[in-house]
């Protein structure tokens, strides 16, 4: 990908070409949909599992030519910043979701597991779908919307959960924080610094500590909704410290000889 005939479309390099294609094909089904009778009744979701990868996509190169996919936000895929994780969510579903409208909610690709139950009319096992919260009311304007949080994770392995306006980042690159003197916990409030920015873990302990007492408690019970405690599938370390701190030594060593 992109195929021949995309190849250049777009005049910035060949990820865009991608993303215009990746585009058109969307629009293709949508059509085939609609030219079928089936459009109204049939929800149509499109959105994307990560952020835009700064490798795969040349994102200096897309920069430089005056395209900033992340569009503001800080990083890309694989960090524990913003601009790994908010992807575009696109719903359309004639008759349940008003054209036009959207919503500042928080919501996870995880929540598309008991969306689809709640839809059908499905109920799913109390083991199943542990990190899943249906979001049709959300779409529909009917009832509460209940997802008040979400966990995120780095390729590393780092963790973060967002609450409402705020996020905290435990280590999010251990070994830049290191170089550049950052600390390693971060908060920020995503109404006021999108981009993250403006870190206030030191002025603002005790949040710190709300969040992370949030996200500790959701791994012990091994799950981030209500229900019976899950076991998790292995030990969790969550800031991974230990593993940073034995990596840097093993380097310190290196050095010395």
């Amino acid at each position: 990908m992109p195929t021949k005939e995309w190849q250049g479309k777009s005049g910035l390099n060949a990820h865009a070409d991608f993303v215009m294609q990746t585009d058109h094909s969307y629009g293709q089904v949508f059509k085939a949909l609609k030219e079928n009778g089936l459009l109204g009744n049939t929800l149509v979701i499109c959105s994307a599992d990560n952020g835009t990868s700064a490798r795969t996509s040349n994102m200096d190169e897309l920069k430089s030519k005056g395209h900033f996919p992340s569009a503001g936000l800080r990083g890309s895929k694989a960090d524990l910043w913003d601009g790994g994780h908010r992807v575009p969510f696109i719903v359309s579903w004639k008759g349940h979701v008003e054209a036009g409208s959207k919503s500042d909610k928080l919501v996870c690709l995880t929540d598309l597991l008991a969306t689809a139950a709640d839809v059908v009319g499905a109920e799913l096992p109390a083991s199943e779908g542990v990190d899943s919260i249906s979001m049709l009311p959300l779409l529909t304007g009917k009832g509460e919307h209940q997802r008040g949080d979400v966990i995120h994770h780095s390729i590393s392995g780092f963790f973060s959960i967002r609450q409402g306006k705020w996020e905290l980042l435990l280590t999010p690159r251990p070994e830049v924080a290191a170089k550049k003197g950052e600390p390693m916990i971060q908060l920020y409030d995503m109404e006021a610094d999108l981009g993250e920015q403006n870190n206030l873990a030191a002025k603002m302990p005790e949040k710190v500590k709300e969040l992370r007492a949030l996200l500790e408690n959701q791994i012990v019970q091994g799950r981030s909704t209500v229900g019976a405690a899950q076991n998790n599938d292995v030990a969790i370390d969550v800031e991974k410290l230990s593993r940073f701190k034995q990596k840097a030594k093993k380097n310190a060593k290196k050095k010395s000889k």
